[in-house]
């Protein structure tokens, strides 16, 4: 395995043997082959799996140009889309960026919470600001309500030729109304291909654009994908990673363990445990199946959800998300009348009491009878974070063919969307 990221089972111990994972093997490596193949379920779905190599050079400068026009004429720039058309985005920046360049990129269109928005629109009505509007159709309720909206500000403040010049759109090539608003209305524009759905597109434009905005080097990012390509099409279980942690997974699901715990020590990584579920839950969670994806960001959550995972119903395991290089800075300093008692971890930085902590919780909940394994990342780059973002994305579509479900559909999330436009009164809706 790669040192940028190498997975870890020690604490699986007592949990899942030897025996286990060779009795899954052969269904892992099976779904593993449909998947490289392309012959699974969800198919037609599987674009994703090109595109860290899929860009050109000029493609990359094209999308880091763009970013640059918007800095160039905005100090503020505003993200809309909801689920996979921004999360991944939002992961990688937080992430990834020190607090100047995160300050830049604000987003929008995740909820339908009118007081947000209405501040967000009354700081829009004083900073000079630029729009990267993200979806598919167009009219996808949350980030259409939130894009017109502000729109409608654009035109206010810059008028027609000035919003023009301050508003791109990430969406089909040719179909769809976000399509047909930036094609009347002059806005440029970036495509998300057909073939990759919306919680595997962070390394598509639907990623790759507000990274840019917020200074992300997308080469290395698309590069550390790249390399964990290679990786993890390895036909060999033991030497992939998303095999393993595919096999983990369902091993413990077959012992009655239906929920997953994604586990972050750091506060930057939180909104990767965000795009976890949601990669997880929405490729999972159907026909009655799947393990249920939480997270937690620790230390904070041990003095609350810790108690649970230490002694509570013992059908949870947990993967923990550990980047391996940390911050040198700050230490703990030193005090003459020690009245706090810290003084035995003065000169010590935060960040490596904060590794003993990930430590002393993986101990304490695998003997606590929660099952546990750890992803670790060397550091919090662009080059780990896209090597990350390939590993689970390979990860979840090996699982859910063990599972025995299409991991590229979402058929129930259009349940809730029905019965809202009927209490709506949306046209043609009965």
């Amino acid at each position: 395995m790669s040192d940028k990221l190498r997975y870890d089972i020690t604490n699986l111990s007592g949990f899942v043997n030897d025996t286990d994972l060779a009795g899954i093997e052969r269904e892992i490596l099976e779904a593993h082959k449909l998947l490289q193949d392309k012959n699974g379920p969800g198919s037609d779905f599987l674009g994703w799996m090109d595109l860290p190599g899929s860009f050109s050079s000029q493609d990359i400068s094209e999308i880091d140009e763009a970013a640059a026009s918007l800095d160039d004429c905005s100090d503020l720039m505003v993200v809309i889309g909801i689920g996979g058309s921004y999360l991944g985005a939002k992961a990688l920046i937080e992430s990834v960026c020190p607090p100047k360049q995160r300050e830049k990129i604000v987003f929008a269109g995740f909820d339908i919470c009118g007081s947000a928005l209405q501040e967000l629109i009354e700081k829009l009505e004083t900073r000079d600001f630029s729009v990267n509007v993200i979806s598919k159709s167009g009219t996808t309720t949350e980030p259409a309500i939130a894009f017109r909206m502000i729109e409608s500000l654009l035109l206010r403040k810059y008028g027609p030729e000035g919003a023009a010049k301050r508003v791109i759109c990430t969406t089909d090539k040719d179909k769809g109304a976000l399509r047909q608003i930036a094609t009347q209305r002059g806005y440029r524009s970036f495509v998300i291909p057909r073939d990759v759905g919306g919680r595997f597109s962070v390394l598509s434009p639907v990623g790759l654009l507000p990274a840019a905005m917020a200074g992300v080097d997308i080469r290395r990012l698309l590069e550390g994908a790249l390399e964990q390509k290679e990786i993890v099409s390895r036909k060999d279980m033991n030497s992939n990673p998303a095999c393993l942690y595919a096999a983990v997974r369902n091993a413990l699901w077959r012992k009655g363990k239906v929920t997953e715990i994604f586990s972050v020590f750091e506060n930057p990584l939180r909104y990767v445990a965000e795009w976890w579920k949601q990669l997880f839950g929405e490729s999972e969670g159907k026909q009655g199946k799947g393990i249920f994806p939480a997270g937690c960001v620790f230390s904070t959550d041990l003095h609350s959800m810790g108690q649970f995972v230490q002694e509570g119903n013992r059908n949870i395991f947990e993967t923990f998300l550990i980047a391996r290089k940390g911050e040198p800075k700050p230490e703990v300093p030193r005090e003459d009348d020690d009245a706090d008692g810290l003084n035995y971890i003065a000169g010590m930085s935060v960040d490596e009491v904060n590794k003993r902590a990930y430590e002393a919780t993986a101990k304490a909940h695998c003997e606590g009878g929660v099952p546990n394994s750890t992803i670790f990342i060397e550091e919090r780059s662009a080059f780990c974070l896209g090597a990350l973002f390939y590993f689970l994305e390979t990860a979840v579509a090996v699982s859910g063919y063990v599972l025995g479900v299409n991991p590229f559909d979402q058929p129930g999330v259009e349940a809730y969307k029905k019965e809202m436009f009927r209490l709506l009164g949306k046209p043609g809706i009965d």
